[in-house]
């Protein structure tokens, strides 16, 4: 009887689909990625070519990528597309370089806090549109206020992100650090640091994301050249399809720079992932 009990309670339980925080395979991981996009298409493809949209207005996605191939091959659009990758990556590498810093010490030391905080706070609540005819105003029509409309929308949001990673810092790490009388830059840069890059660098990702939502809003701004203006200019004659491979492209980018950033993430910090 005993042995009978000790083999149902050795018996593996089964696995369901739905696990409160457990981690899924890479397999189904791949399949429910794929499977979502598959659907989105198909339900697209149907109701295109049976006639339930309109085709003026939502074309069909075998025209869309048609027209983003007409517009690579054809028309020069590489180079949009090119344009728009330097302009996002250049602003947001700016705000990098003011907010991580920033954030960090404003994290660290309340003092800093109580200077920054209350102008971070108040310029967060603010749309980064809106800066749109002051920003033409100091800067005209070139490729500067395009970059400062995508910081301002990024640096405030990603101090506040970085500060608030700051503050989670266990406060045991650093008691014990200046228990051992370790200093202020040793404690900041030997402990503080170390702790908070992994989710400085996921603040990051998220911010990156805000700065392509910002891309079309800047290119629009007395903008030639850049994905946003190829979009504009297609508004103009009802070029749909245009509009919808534009909309496909900076979808696609956002996603690979995602991926990028997530690969970095686990090759810089390894040691998280052996944890989990």
């Amino acid at each position: 009887m005993s042995e009978v009990t000790s083999q149902k309670t050795k018996a593996p339980c089964k696995k369901r689909f739905l696990e409160v925080r457990k981690p899924v395979s890479r397999r189904q991981k791949i399949i429910s990625g794929v499977g979502v996009w598959a659907v989105f298409f198909a339900v697209w493809y149907i109701s295109t070519h049976a006639g339930w949209v309109n085709k003026l207005l939502v074309p069909a996605p075998d025209q869309v990528f048609g027209c983003l191939y007409e517009l690579i091959a054809e028309r020069g659009f590489i180079t949009d597309i090119g344009i728009s990758i330097a302009r996002v990556i250049g602003a947001f590498l700016m705000a990098c370089v003011v907010a991580v810093p920033l954030g960090i010490l404003m994290g660290t030391f309340p003092a800093i806090e109580a200077v920054f905080a209350p102008f971070v706070s108040a310029w967060r609540y603010l749309p980064a549109p809106s800066f749109i005819p002051i920003l033409l105003m100091w800067f005209g029509t070139g490729e500067a206020p395009k970059l400062a409309l995508l910081f301002i929308g990024v640096i405030f949001f990603l101090i506040t992100l970085v500060m608030d990673a700051t503050k989670n810092v266990r406060a045991e790490l650093i008691e014990t650090a200046l228990t051992l009388g370790a200093n202020r830059r040793i404690t900041l840069f030997n402990v503080v640091l170390p702790a908070v890059l992994p989710d400085v660098m996921v603040a990051m990702r998220q911010m990156l994301a805000m700065a392509w939502t910002y891309l079309v809003i800047a290119e629009i701004v007395a903008s030639t050249t850049g994905i946003g203006a190829m979009m504009m200019r297609a508004r103009r004659f009802l070029n749909t399809d245009e509009i919808l491979a534009g909309i496909l492209v900076i979808g696609a980018l956002g996603l690979l720079f995602d991926l990028l950033f997530a690969q970095l993430h686990r090759w810089l910090f390894p040691y998280l992932r052996e944890k989990r």
